[in-house]
C-alpha cells in the first residue's frame, strides 16, 4: 500500500486573528472598568439614601392629593424602611449566589420600577405597596454596591479611596434630601420618585460596562428570614394601628401576638439552624448589644425628628415644603464635617468618649426642642436642631468601628447586618410611635413634645450604656477598612460615612 503524504495540521489562529465575535476562553464578557463600577455603586447608594429622607417633606402634599390620615403617611415611610431592614440580613447571600453585578442590577431594576409605580400611584394603598417593593430593591442594592467596589479595586489603597468617594454619594443625598424633596414638591410630590428613573438608567448603563462577578454557593436561612420579616412587620403594624384604633383593638392584639410568635420562631431557627443569619452567640457580646442600642437610638432620634418637624412646620406653621426642607439644611449639611473630629477623638480618647458624648449631645438637643416655647421662630428651631444632627456623626463612625473590631473576622458581615437592621428598626418604630402620638392637628404640639421627650430618654439610655464599655472592649488601634463579602449588609443612613467600617475582607 503506497505511503500517503501526511496531512498538515491546521494551526489555531492567534487570538488577534480570530473574529471578535468568536468565543475567547477565560475572558470576561466585559473588560474590567473600575470607574464604571464605582460610578454605578455611587449612584445606587445616592438614590437609596435620598429616598430615606426625601419623602418626609412631601407627606402633607401626598395627604392632600391621595387622602388618608396620619396612619397612611406612616406606612408610606415605614413601608420602605421596614422591608429595607428586614431583608438586609440575607441580602449578602443573594450577592454570593448570583454575583454582585447581577444582584445589584436586579435590585436596581426593582427599585426603579417601584419608583415609577410610586410616582404613578392612583391611591394611597398602591403607593404603600410600591414603597414596600422599593425597600426590597434597596436592600438588595446596598451590600452589593460595596461588593462591586471590592471586585473592581484590588489594591487596598485605591479601594479605600473608592469607598470614600462612594460615601460622598450618600453624604450628598443626606444633605440634599429634605431640600430636594421640598423643591420637587413645588411641581408635584410625584417628582420626588421620578428623580430615581434617570439616575437608575445611568447606573444600569454603567453596570453593563463592568466585569461579571464571581458566584459561589451560599446558604440561605429561609425560616429565619420569613420569621424576621413577619416579626418586624407585625410589630410595626401594632405600633401604627394602636395610634389609630387604641391598644385594646383586636387587630392590635393580634399583631402583638403574631410579633411574639414570629420572634420565638426566629430565635428557635437561629439556635438550631445549620446556617443561621444571626448566630445567637453574637448577641451575647456586650459591645454588639451596646453598638446596636446606640444605632437604634440614633435613628429613632434623628429620623423621628425629621418626621415630626416635617409635619409640624407645614401643618401648624404653614411653611411650604421647600421652606421646610431649608430648615433642615443646618442639621444635615454641617454634620458632614464632624466625622474627622470623631475619628481623631476616638484615636486619642478611645471610643467610649465620642460615642457617649455624641449621644448625650443629641439627647440634650431633643430635650431643648421639647421645652422651647411654641412661638419660637423657625430660624431658631433650625439652629436648635444642630445638636440632634451633630450627635450622630460624633457617635456613629466610632460605634461602627468598635463593633467591627470586637467580633471575629468571619462574623464581621453578620454583625454589620445586625447593626444596620437595628438602625432601620429604630427609624421605623419612631415613625410608627410618634405618628400615633401627634394624631390630628389639635394634639400635634403636645404629641410633638411627648415624642421628643421619648426620643431623648431612648438616646440618653443608649449613651449611659456606652459609658459602661470596658477598656477590653475598645479596639487597640484605628479601625481597618474591610471589604464586603457574604452576609454584608448596609443601611440607608443619614450619615453614610459610617458604612466603610462595616465591610469585611472575604472573597465575594
Amino acid at each position: 500500500m503506497p505511503n500517503r503524504p501526511p496531512v498538515p495540521r491546521r494551526r489555531r489562529p492567534a487570538a488577534s486573528a480570530r473574529p471578535r465575535w468568536a468565543y475567547q476562553p477565560h475572558q470576561a464578557a466585559h473588560p474590567a472598568r473600575p470607574g464604571a463600577a464605582l460610578a454605578a455603586a455611587l449612584l445606587g447608594f445616592f438614590v437609596i439614601t435620598l429616598d430615606a429622607l426625601v419623602v418626609n417633606v412631601a407627606l402633607p402634599s401626598i395627604r392632600t392629593d391621595l387622602g388618608g390620615g396620619i396612619t397612611g403617611l406612616q406606612w408610606v415611610l415605614d413601608g420602605y424602611t421596614l422591608m429595607f431592614a428586614a431583608l438586609l440580613l440575607s441580602a449578602g447571600s443573594l450577592s454570593d449566589r448570583v454575583g454582585a453585578r447581577r444582584a445589584f442590577g436586579l435590585g436596581l431594576a426593582v427599585f426603579v420600577a417601584a419608583s415609577a409605580a410610586c410616582g404613578l400611584a392612583p391611591g394611597l394603598p398602591v403607593l404603600v405597596a410600591a414603597r414596600l417593593v422599593q425597600g426590597a430593591g434597596a436592600a438588595a442594592m446596598m451590600p452589593t454596591s460595596l461588593a462591586l467596589i471590592r471586585e473592581a479595586y484590588t489594591d487596598p489603597i485605591r479601594r479605600a479611596r473608592a469607598v470614600a468617594l462612594w460615601a460622598v454619594g450618600g453624604a450628598v443625598a443626606s444633605a440634599a434630601g429634605p431640600v430636594a424633596g421640598g423643591a420637587a414638591t413645588l411641581i408635584s410630590w410625584r417628582v420626588i420618585f421620578f428623580i430615581n428613573l434617570p439616575a437608575g438608567a445611568v447606573a444600569l448603563l454603567l453596570l453593563s460596562r463592568t466585569a461579571r462577578s464571581p458566584r459561589r454557593p451560599a446558604p440561605f436561612d429561609l425560616a429565619g428570614q420569613v420569621s424576621a420579616v413577619t416579626a418586624l412587620g407585625a410589630l410595626t403594624f401594632a405600633a401604627i394601628e394602636a395610634g389609630e384604633r387604641g391598644f385594646a383593638a383586636p387587630p392590635v392584639w393580634a399583631a402583638g401576638i403574631l410579633t411574639v410568635a414570629a420572634a420565638a420562631v426566629f430565635v428557635r431557627a437561629e439556635a438550631r439552624g445549620a446556617h443561621p443569619m444571626v448566630p445567637l452567640g453574637l448577641l451575647r457580646r456586650r459591645t454588639v448589644v451596646i453598638s446596636c442600642s446606640a444605632g437604634f437610638a440614633f435613628m429613632a432620634g434623628f429620623y423621628g425628628t425629621v418626621f415630626l418637624f416635617s409635619l409640624y412646620l407645614q401643618q401648624q406653621r404653614g411653611l411650604s415644603a421647600l421652606a421646610t426642607g431649608v430648615a433642615f439644611v443646618p442639621m444635615t449639611v454641617l454634620s458632614a464635617f464632624v466625622n474627622p473630629v470623631s475619628a481623631r477623638a476616638a484615636e486619642r480618647l478611645g471610643p467610649r468618649v465620642p460615642i457617649a458624648f455624641g449621644l448625650f449631645l443629641m439627647a440634650a438637643g431633643l430635650v431643648t426642642l421639647a421645652v422651647v416655647p411654641a412661638g419660637t421662630p423657625t430660624w431658631a428651631l433650625a439652629l436648635l436642631m444642630l445638636p440632634v444632627g451633630l450627635g450622630g456623626p460624633l457617635a456613629m463612625p466610632t460605634t461602627t468601628a468598635l463593633l467591627v473590631n470586637s467580633v471575629p473576622p468571619h462574623l464581621t458581615g453578620t454583625a454589620s447586618g445586625v447593626f444596620n437592621t437595628s438602625r432601620q428598626l429604630g427609624g421605623a418604630l419612631a415613625v410608627a410611635v410618634f405618628g400615633a402620638l401627634i394624631g390630628g392637628r389639635a394634639h400635634m404640639l403636645t404629641g410633638l413634645h411627648v415624642s421628643l421627650v421619648i426620643s431623648a430618654v431612648v438616646v440618653c439610655a443608649a449613651a449611659t450604656a456606652a459609658c459602661f464599655l470596658r477598656p477590653a472592649d475598645h479596639p487597640t488601634g484605628p479601625a481597618p477598612l474591610p471589604t464586603p463579602g457574604a452576609g454584608e449588609a448596609g443601611g440607608s443612613q443619614p450619615y453614610p460615612e459610617t458604612v466603610p467600617a462595616t465591610m469585611k475582607e472575604t472573597g465575594s
